[in-house]
């Protein structure tokens, strides 16, 4: 016959107790097991049972475990799944704790994935291909990302769009409207953002560029573009060559004409 003799608290873990069966140490538990199956010294227990309180107390713990890894930030179900897998917890037994988890709202994958966007869109002003990946990362369902995503309205994407837009444009000072332009477009597709909010915003950007500016900007990129031609060519051919490699770049006709004809009466 198993009869509990004692019951004592651990010293270490005031929340845990030691259980002893025939006088003898037999296993320890969770004061919520304790309550849970009413274990009081003189109680007697099967096999079967034992069994069980030891399986009960094995999701105890995995529920604490997860409890103390959502303490520090929200988390979704897959983060949280993962922890526990990584302390050698059985897969029956993490799914019993994130049940409880779950039930008691400490695990809500709707809330994580909206506090998630909100928080990709104010901190780093992520489109929502690039929030997606986010998404996915943490395992969150493609239903529910969908349903999140869907409330990032195109307006709002616009907003944030420009807001980095401007200040790229803020930052180039030494690039030409077309090299500043493709560098938005380029930075707007790497943050997540679709074609469409990226050719509205460069609709909507304004780079002016007055005489003085052009003319700083020939100083250095017309200037590294003629030394680079003028030694391979001559006449109409380095004409052409510096012309065409400046156009590229962005700089008017007009601009690179005089560049050109400047360069020429120097030589």
């Amino acid at each position: 016959m198993r009869i509990i003799t004692k019951i004592a608290r651990q010293k270490n873990n005031p929340e845990r107790y030691n259980i002893y069966i025939n006088e003898e140490y037999a296993f320890p538990v969770d004061e919520a097991i304790l309550i849970q199956f009413g274990l009081t010294k003189g109680k007697v227990l099967d096999e079967f049972e034992i069994q069980e309180i030891a399986y009960e107390d094995e999701i105890r713990k995995a529920f604490n475990k997860g409890l103390n890894f959502l303490s520090y930030q929200m988390r979704s179900e897959h983060e949280v799944k993962k922890k526990l897998l990584a302390l050698d917890f059985g897969e029956a037994v993490i799914l019993e704790a994130i049940q409880k988890l779950k039930s008691y709202g400490f695990i809500n994958d709707e809330n994580y994935s909206k506090a998630l966007l909100d928080t990709k869109k104010a901190t780093m002003k992520k489109g929502p291909r690039a929030i997606r990946q986010d998404l996915i990362k943490k395992g969150i369902e493609k239903n529910l990302q969908d349903e999140v995503l869907a409330t990032y309205s195109f307006e709002e994407q616009l907003k944030l769009a420009m807001q980095l837009a401007e200040k790229i444009i803020r930052s180039q000072n030494k690039k030409t409207p077309t090299q500043i332009k493709t560098k938005i477009q380029d930075f707007l597709l790497r943050k997540g953002y679709a074609f469409p909010i990226v050719e509205e915003v460069l609709s909507q950007v304004e780079i002016v560029q007055d005489d003085d500016n052009w003319q700083q900007l020939l100083n250095t990129q017309g200037e590294k573009v003629w030394k680079k031609y003028v030694s391979k060519y001559t006449g109409y051919e380095l004409k052409m060559k510096v012309k065409q490699a400046l156009y590229q770049k962005g700089f008017p006709i007009e601009i690179i004409d005089r560049f050109i004809e400047e360069k020429e009466n120097e030589e």
